[in-house]
């Protein structure tokens, strides 16, 4: 995902990276603690639910500080259900495109909420959920669009996230407690203010029926320039107008500006420019640097030409097109050094591979007041293997 420049930069030069093993993601505590801060004055000021969407953020070594905080967390699979239910406690919400039986027998022992893709999904899973006593939802699609990148944009032409309202009929909705939007990625308050508005025209005729609405994930909360006050003005006004209670599942929001990447410069050589090599992967350990695609900020490099010397950065996979991107820097880089790339907590850790059979970057935390810097875990040869067979 796109991210701010600049985030993060302060807390990064307070980590000290000099003995640290790379590649490896740090979270700050202390600045995952700020977001956190941030989110419950949002619940607090407006009477909202927040969870945290571990599709964005699941580090659960700092669950402990989450919960303090967050009312629980929002799953995209079953397998995030149980981490969200034995690792972090609170309320647990689900929604995927589709679930198998199987899925779905699992799933109701562990998920309070579970939100259904489309009326045919709820015919069928409906007696499981139901003999379980779980609540259930239906996501709904308003098809107003808000994200420029199609990759993310679940409202975009023929989308296969949630129902239309020329798809659904009124009788579809019996038994349901709840409706779930998500059409926002990245987007400030006014972008939710419209969505909302695109919401009511569709389906607020069935929203007095309903015991609950979730508006997704994808509010950019704790970026700086983020209109908190419009949030709350948005998210009250709907409350008061509606009389229901309201969640928002952000993944990025809690995590964002909280986190690094640190590697180190393996090789250095040219052709047609400076190329150096790093012991992580764009491929590997970044996909959103291809997928979305951005260019992460790096701490004391700068743009192409503007310090004396620019270099190619690359990964460690075959892949050719495993590119980092074109940074300069004051001196010439040499083997041994190493790079801190910023905001690197969210859309990373979750989206990590073991392509070509690279080494996954070690996963610690950072505690600023004791300047700690805490490995959770490390990764070698049989998490590679025990991913095959």
């Amino acid at each position: 995902m796109s991210k701010g420049a600049n985030l993060g930069e302060q807390m990064a030069r307070a980590i000290d990276i000099s003995r640290l093993e790379t590649p490896s993601y740090v979270t700050d505590l202390g600045a995952l603690e700020a977001n956190l801060k941030l989110l419950r004055s949002v619940q607090n000021r407006s009477g909202c639910t927040i969870l945290l969407a571990l599709k964005g953020f699941a580090q659960w070594s700092t669950f402990p500080l989450v919960r303090k905080y967050l009312a629980g967390a929002t799953s995209s699979s079953v397998a995030e259900a149980r981490l969200a239910r034995e690792e972090l406690g609170g309320e647990v919400h689900a929604y995927a495109p589709a679930y198998s039986e199987g899925e779905m027998a699992e799933l109701v022992t562990l998920a309070d909420h579970i939100v259904l893709n489309s009326p045919a999904q709820w015919r069928r899973h409906r007696a499981v959920i139901q003999r379980a006593g779980r609540s259930a939802a239906l996501r709904v699609n308003h098809e107003h669009q808000e994200v420029e990148v199609a990759l993310y944009d679940p409202a975009g032409a023929c989308s296969r996230l949630g129902t239309t309202r020329a798809n659904l009929k009124a009788e579809d909705l019996e038994g349901l407690d709840g409706l779930h939007f998500h059409t926002l990625c990245q987007t400030n308050s006014d972008a939710l203010e419209r969505a909302v508005a695109a919401f009511e025209q569709k389906f607020g005729e069935f929203i007095p029926q309903m015991k609950w609405v979730n508006f997704g994930g994808g509010h950019h909360i704790t970026r700086p320039d983020y209109d908190v006050d419009r949030l709350v003005r948005v998210l009250t006004e709907f409350k008061a107008k509606w009389h229901v209670p309201i969640y928002l599942e952000p993944g990025e929001a809690v995590a964002l500006g909280a986190g690094v990447l640190v590697a180190q410069v393996m090789d250095t050589f040219h052709n047609g420019m400076d190329i150096a090599i790093l012991d992580t992967s764009a491929t590997a350990h970044m996909p959103d640097v291809l997928e979305m695609p951005y260019r992460p900020m790096i701490v004391d490099a700068g743009e192409p030409g503007a310090k004396p010397h620019t270099y190619r950065l690359g990964g460690m996979t075959c892949l050719a097109g495993d590119v980092i991107g074109d940074y300069s820097f004051d001196r010439p880089l040499e083997i041994g050094d190493k790079l801190v790339f910023l905001d690197m907590a969210h859309y990373t850790m979750v989206k990590t591979s073991t392509f070509n059979g690279v080494r996954l970057p070690s996963i610690a935390t950072h505690d600023p007041a004791t300047k700690l810097i805490t490995v959770h875990k490390r990764f070698g040869y049989r998490d590679y293997r025990d991913r095959l067979s």
